[in-house]
């Protein structure tokens, strides 16, 4: 079964496209990160398997009976007005039926100050995007492969327009218990629209995710190896301010090498004291960081960092994220445990 995982992951990796991911769809909050975990281990982990609830977001195969009866709350504020937040709980019915789940995320965008197209003010109006996602997940018998699947159900707002829309993300998570490696696939929105802003249908924000962790034996550390946007395999593009300037004032597009834009589908986490109290987390996101970098100014974008600190039935966790000098996130989240 190992062996025919790792070929499907291969033949997934291989099916390559060109052009940039940015700006080609709509309801693009459907990948933002779900909770302050994931964004301290670099925003993309599909490999935790545990009693996180928050990780059926990333991958409904991490779906489990640990997580029973447990909520998750996340908040963040981001750019602006702007704010994100998910909820999140998991129940198993029962041993054989496994565990079923259900979680909600939103984000909204603010204020905006609304104007004609001759410049005229007119009345404010605000943004807002939703989904309600239901998931279940399955351990195939006499294996160690589980598969998970998660309908989402979709809602945007944005000024007098409104959409609709359906989603379903498929899962696959590969635990070997004996080295503590966890293996991952997540293939994400596989979905349309039920009704458009104007009569024009878009896509939506396929995306295909891989990965692998491990707990190391003899140190108290967990590291996560995730590559991202393996749907296509070009994802760079040339960023007007590095490009160079000739002899006679042209100016040269910024050239992007192949080892750059493999690099950028790369994202790294390590958590220290997994299984602790209290665990460390660092993150970096390849991709993140060269598209944020300025030339001649050290200012570690695509860096994350964070802590969880769990109390009883309590779990607190927060990150902190670098985009810009001007421009960073904080994600707050609390694990409730029923039982």
């Amino acid at each position: 079964m190992l062996k025919q995982f790792v070929l499907f992951l291969l033949v997934t990796i291989c099916s390559i496209s060109y052009g940039q991911i940015g700006g080609r769809h709509t309801y693009q909050f459907l990948n933002l990160t779900t909770s302050p975990r994931q964004a301290a281990l670099g925003g993309e982990t599909i490999t935790i398997y545990d009693e996180d609830v928050n990780q059926v977001m990333s991958n409904p195969a991490a779906l489990n009976e640990d997580m029973d009866n447990r909520l998750a709350l996340n908040y963040g504020s981001y750019y602006g007005e702007a704010s994100y937040g998910t909820a999140s709980y998991a129940y198993t019915y029962d041993r054989h039926v496994q565990t079923f789940y259900a979680g909600v995320s939103y984000v909204n965008y603010g204020s905006f100050e609304g104007y004609d197209e001759n410049g005229q003010a007119t009345s404010n109006f605000t943004g807002s995007e939703g989904a309600l996602s239901l998931g279940y997940a399955y351990n195939v018998p006499y294996t160690d492969l589980h598969i998970g699947a998660s309908a989402k159900l979709i809602t945007s707002t944005l000024e007098s327009y409104n959409s609709m829309g359906g989603a379903i993300d498929l899962g696959f998570l590969y635990v070997i218990e004996k080295n503590d490696v966890n293996l991952g696939l997540v293939i994400r929105n596989i979905g349309t629209q039920f009704t458009t802003y104007s009569g024009i249908k878009e896509n939506l924000p396929f995306e295909i995710v891989a990965g692998v962790s491990q707990e190391l034996e003899h140190v108290p550390l967990r590291w996560h190896l995730t590559l991202e946007n393996l749907q296509q395999w070009n994802i760079s593009f040339s960023n007007p301010v590095r490009g160079g300037t000739g002899i006679d004032g042209s100016t040269n597009k910024e050239k992007v090498s192949f080892l750059n834009n493999a690099l950028r589908h790369v994202v790294l986490g390590v958590e220290l004291f997994p299984k602790k109290a209290f665990n460390l987390r660092l993150g970096y996101n390849f991709r993140r960081g060269e598209e944020l970098r300025v030339n001649e100014q050290r200012n570690f974008s695509g860096v994350s960092v964070g802590f969880g600190l769990k109390m009883n039935r309590l779990k607190f966790n927060y990150s902190y994220s670098r985009y810009t000098l001007a421009a960073n996130t904080s994600l707050f989240g609390l694990i409730l445990n029923f039982q």
